[in-house]
């Protein structure tokens, strides 16, 4: 998105080429550009007040006062260079007078280097400026996208979330520093140059201004042409980075590996890198020829220029010819900008819409206005599902009318088939999701009125899908106690019958886990998951098939670590396998989101009804809901 965006150096008027076709400091200039369909689409979907945008900077409004002066000043600065030229060629040089020459070449020095110094400040100055308003936005968005509940997560692709939190906000910084200052900076450069070139000589203005017209309209025809290549371009680099990301993450490479499909994976990257050589040659060849003519009509100018200055008759100085020549190659790049800002208008809007767009979102989950105060060290740990219904998105009701018990201090099984909504229940209880009739409390108090953080001491989950940071066990551990001791972290890890495994590693507690733990097993990060809960020391604790997806030699050991970790705490099993649910105190069976039997797991069975049922079908318990 922010390719449209014009890289215009603000502050100073550059001598550059013979013709602005031929790049200079601040690059080629590009022709006006259309505004990206997509960009105006999404300010149709989600529209931007100015008033908002305004607030952005109203902390940094001396900060834009001084650089808009800056601007100005530097811009009318560097506009003598042309007359002290003049001056040097038609008066210091014929007439052999160096004093005049010395004042002459030491205003030139002048001029540079007061425009060099104001462009660094102001360089300085309006980078501060953005790199300040892109931190206040980016961690403000940051924080408002943790607010957002699993649904979101689910619904919205990451790589999605990470545009917004990178590239868009990345691409504010061109938005400030670029088109806002050079803005201010092409007007005073246009308009002093326009004046300069009248005072100098109205014939040779006027004569010089034709080439505008044909110049802005071959810029354009250019722009339109390589506009569509880039579109396709931009398209083919998504494409590139969904081949990087399925071919090249730790899950892609496995199952590359295991499916035979490195070759294939590998031909489909190669393929669509030489699509971009394709794409890439039209995009620098698009127009070549119009520009190429447009060159040669611009480069013209100063030709007819020293034309007229040799006619019969003519009054001109050479010196007045060389000073307007060089005003002649000024004032096209400033013209430009400033029938580019409607285009640069449009895409900077739709980058603060979207950012905008999230920072609205309302979290389906919020905080409570007024939580009830709850200490975590004295809950007794009693959790009530009361009359519970629960549905995802306005569909129909996975959950129906649920009213369960969880007395303080026992282990809760809870079996069905898939789909049964077994994990939904389990989710209830750390909010990670919101009932949508019914309550469920803790200590009678409803977990929508306990503060965040302080649920989340309250309650612990060890799921099926652990995750791990990419850092060092010992970091992994400090998630859940950041002010622990390495006694402490030994501790945890001998609960969660991992500690003689890490022990034996050459760094010990500093080993890398790698990305999302792959450097260890299922069992070995399921323990590690455990320890972390350990030390989280939770009166609540949400068992979410843990171990299901681990053989049988594993599961045993892990299992351990799990017994371990539920004495004495309110233990709610999402079950899988019958030795889990036999050593369960109560047992809930749920089946197409009711409560259908709660009771002790020996009687169920002996009782003939649906957990009876489960068992004589062969159902092992293997769901996942």
């Amino acid at each position: 998105m922010t390719e449209n965006i014009l890289k215009q150096k603000p502050g100073r008027a550059q001598p550059g080429p013979t013709h602005p076709f031929e790049g200079g400091p601040g690059g080629p200039v590009r022709g006006p550009a259309r505004a990206n369909p997509a960009d105006k689409a999404q300010i149709k979907r989600h529209p931007v007040s100015l008033k908002r945008v305004v607030a952005l900077f109203a902390p940094h409004k001396g900060t834009i006062a001084v650089v808009v002066l800056l601007i100005s000043a530097s811009s009318l600065i560097s506009l003598a260079q042309p007359f002290l030229v003049r001056g040097v060629i038609d008066t210091a040089l014929p007439h052999k007078d160096l004093p005049m020459l010395g004042r002459l070449a030491g205003a030139m020095i002048a001029v540079a280097a007061s425009t060099a110094l104001i462009g660094v400040v102001q360089t300085w100055m309006t980078t501060s400026m953005g790199q300040k308003i892109m931190h206040t936005l980016r961690t403000r968005l940051f924080t408002h996208l943790q607010k957002q509940s699993l649904g979101f997560f689910t619904k919205t692709r990451s790589g999605e979330v990470q545009s917004r939190l990178n590239n868009d906000i990345s691409g504010m910084q061109s938005v400030i520093t670029s088109t806002a200052t050079g803005v201010a900076a092409n007007v005073t450069i246009a308009v002093g140059t326009a004046i300069a070139m009248v005072v100098l000589s109205p014939q040779l203005a006027l004569l010089s201004l034709i080439v505008i017209p044909p110049a802005v309209w071959f810029s354009r025809r250019v722009a339109l042409l390589r506009r569509d290549i880039t579109s396709t371009m931009q398209a083919e680099l998504a494409t590139m980075n969904t081949y990087v990301e399925e071919g090249l993450s730790i899950s892609g490479v496995r199952l590359a590996k295991t499916l035979g499909t490195t070759g294939r994976d590998a031909t489909r990257y190669t393929e669509s890198s030489e699509r971009l050589i394709s794409l890439e040659l039209r995009s620098q060849l698009a127009g070549r020829w119009r520009m190429a003519t447009m060159g040669i009509i611009f480069s013209a100018i100063p030709a007819l220029i020293y034309f007229a200055g040799g006619l019969p008759g003519n009054t001109m100085s050479i010196g007045t010819i060389v000073a307007f020549t060089a005003l002649q190659a000024t004032i096209f790049r400033p013209i430009m900008g400033l029938l580019n800002l409607g285009v640069q208008w449009v895409t900077a809007m739709a980058l603060f819409s979207r950012i905008f767009e999230y920072l609205d979102m309302v979290p389906e989950i919020t905080a409570p206005a007024h939580p009830v105060a709850l200490d975590p060290a004295l809950v007794r740990g009693e959790v009530c599902f009361e009359n519970v219904h629960f549905a995802y998105d306005g569909g129909p009701d996975v959950l129906r009318g649920i009213s369960l018990s969880l007395p303080a201090g026992t282990t809760t099984a809870v079996v069905g088939p898939t789909g049964s909504g077994k994990s939904t229940l389990g989710a209830l209880v750390p909010r990670l999701h919101d009932v949508t009739r019914g309550r469920v409390t803790i200590d009678g108090v409803d977990v929508r009125d306990i503060a965040p953080d302080v649920l989340a001491r309250i309650v612990g989950v060890v799921s099926q899908e652990t995750y791990l940071i990419h850092a060092s066990i010992r970091d992994n551990l400090l998630l859940a106690a950041p002010e622990a001791d390495d006694a402490t972290l030994w501790k945890a890890l001998a609960s969660a019958q991992i500690a003689d495994h890490v022990a034996a590693l050459p760094e010990g507690l500093d080993t890398l886990v790698g990305a999302r733990g792959h450097r260890f097993s299922g069992g070995e990060q399921q323990r590690l998951a455990i320890a972390r809960t350990i030390l989280r020391n939770p009166r609540v604790l949400v068992l979410d098939e843990a171990t299901s997806a681990l053989d049988n030699t594993t599961e045993a050991a892990v299992q351990v670590a799990l017994d371990r970790l539920a004495v004495g705490r309110t233990t709610l099993t999402i079950a899988h396998r019958l030795s889990t649910v036999d050593d369960a105190q109560q047992l809930a069976v749920l089946s197409d989101g009711l409560l259908v039997e709660v009771g002790v797991p020996k009687e169920l069975r002996e009782a003939g009804g649906a957990y009876a049922a489960l068992i004589a079908a062969g159902e092992e318990l293997e769901l996942v809901s």
